[in-house]
C-alpha cells in the first residue's frame, strides 16, 4: 500500500472516531461499515456478529464494546426515519476489521490500524499503573519516614524503627519479613517494599498512617506501645484483603521499582524530545 493512501486511510478513520461524555472514544457501525468498504448494511452486520462472538469468546462483555443505538436520518421526501446503528469502542472496530474480508485495502489497513491502536492502549495503560505503583512507593516512603519522626517524638529515640516496621510486616504477610524476602528473591540489602505489588504498598501505608495517627493521639511513649498498635493495625489489614480473596503472602512480587523508574523517566525524556508523537 503506498504511503499516500496510508495516510489518507489513517486519518479518515480518525475523523470519525468520536467520544462519549466520559471521554470514551466510539466510532459508529454505519461509518465504519463505509469505511470498511461495504456497501450493504447486511452485509456488513455479519461480520458484526462475528465481531461480537469473538468478543463474546475472548471473555469480555458485549454490550461494552457493541451499544446498539437509533439515529434519524433525512428522507428525500423530506420526512425523517430512525435507523439502526452501533456504538463501537475501539476493540470492537478491532473484532469487525479481524473477521472482514481481507482482499478489501481497507480492511487490510484497518486490521493493522486497530491493532496498533489497541496495543497504543494497553502501553498507555500499563504505563499509568507503572506510573501509580512509583507513586504509591514515594508514598509509603514518607509514612515511614514521619512514623520514624513520631516514635523519636513519643520516646526519645528511634532505633526501634526497623523492629516495629518488621512487626508489621509479619502481621500483614503472616510470616516474617527475610521470609518474604527470600520468597520474593529480594537482594538483603534491598526493602521488602521495592518489589511489592502496588496493593500491598497502599495496604502498608494505610496501617502505617493509621498508628501515627493513634500514636499521637493516645501518646504512646514506648516501643512496645506503638509496636503493639503496629501489629494491630496490620492485622487488621490483612483480615479486609483476607475477607476480599486477597492473601499477601501468596502474591507474586513485583519488577523491582526502581527498574520501573528509570524506564519511566527515560520515556519522559524521549517523549519530551519528540512532542509531536508518543514514543511507544
Amino acid at each position: 500500500m503506498q504511503s499516500d493512501a496510508i495516510n489518507t486511510l489513517t486519518a479518515t478513520f480518525e475523523a470519525h472516531a468520536q467520544q462519549t461524555e466520559n471521554d470514551i472514544e466510539f466510532w459508529l457501525a454505519r461509518d465504519l461499515q463505509h469505511l470498511l468498504g461495504y456497501s450493504k448494511w447486511d452485509n456488513f452486520l455479519n461480520v458484526v456478529s462475528k465481531a461480537k462472538t469473538a468478543c463474546d469468546v475472548s471473555g469480555h462483555d458485549i454490550d461494552d464494546h457493541f451499544a446498539s443505538v437509533g439515529k434519524v436520518v433525512e428522507l428525500g421526501s423530506g420526512s425523517q426515519r430512525e435507523i439502526q446503528d452501533i456504538m463501537l469502542t475501539r476493540y470492537a472496530c478491532y473484532l469487525i476489521a479481524q473477521n472482514g474480508d481481507p482482499k478489501k485495502q481497507e480492511i487490510a489497513f484497518a486490521q493493522t490500524y486497530f491493532a496498533m491502536q489497541t496495543r497504543q492502549a494497553e502501553l498507555i495503560e500499563q504505563r499509568f499503573l507503572e506510573a501509580e505503583r512509583v507513586s504509591a512507593r514515594k508514598k509509603l516512603t514518607a509514612t515511614e519516614k514521619e512514623l520514624s519522626q513520631v516514635i523519636y517524638e513519643q520516646t526519645g529515640d528511634n532505633k526501634n524503627f526497623a523492629l516495629i516496621r518488621s512487626k508489621g510486616d509479619q502481621a500483614l504477610f503472616g510470616k516474617p519479613t527475610k521470609a518474604m524476602k527470600a520468597q520474593w528473591k529480594v537482594p538483603d540489602s534491598r526493602p521488602l517494599a521495592d518489589f511489592a505489588p502496588t496493593i500491598i504498598l497502599k495496604a502498608k501505608d494505610f496501617a502505617t498512617e493509621i498508628t501515627i495517627f493513634n500514636t499521637r493521639k493516645n501518646i504512646l511513649g514506648t516501643e512496645q506501645a506503638i509496636s503493639a498498635e503496629h501489629v494491630t493495625n496490620n492485622d487488621a489489614v490483612r483480615q479486609t484483603l483476607l475477607e476480599r480473596g486477597i492473601r499477601p503472602e501468596s502474591l507474586p512480587p513485583a519488577e523491582d521499582v526502581k527498574k520501573v523508574e528509570r524506564r519511566l523517566v527515560s520515556e519522559q525524556k524521549k517523549s519530551s524530545k519528540n512532542p509531536d508523537k508518543l514514543d511507544l
